[in-house]
């Protein structure tokens, strides 16, 4: 019964959560600047965390872990810079770091 509850509970908060944004912005509603603005800062920023959080734990000197890591990143900019999808270029280099860390190094 617990587990159901739980499903349940979440259930709604997923609703809600998305629903949210319908009832604060929608009918008409302009959509306020900050929330604009937030729009375009957002996607930038959450690639630098993941820039941040790949190489958090690497050691330069150590090939073996430092190589997949950078031709990732490698991957993932050129990409961004070519195409400009946030998906693909993450897809990609994500990709391109499984290929290397499995097969290669």
């Amino acid at each position: 019964m617990d587990k159901i509850i739980a499903i349940i509970a979440m259930a709604l908060v997923t609703y809600g959560i998305r629903l949210g944004p319908f009832i604060l912005f929608g009918g008409g509603k302009q959509t306020p600047e900050w929330v604009r603005s937030i729009g375009g800062v957002l996607p930038p920023a959450v690639m630098g965390m993941l820039i941040v959080y790949s190489l958090k734990h690497i050691e330069i000197l150590k090939v073996s872990s430092s190589l997949p890591v950078l031709i990732a990143i490698a991957v993932t900019t050129v990409l961004h810079l070519w195409k400009r999808n946030n998906l693909l270029s993450i897809l990609s280099g994500t990709a391109v770091y499984m290929f290397l860390v499995q097969r290669l190094f």
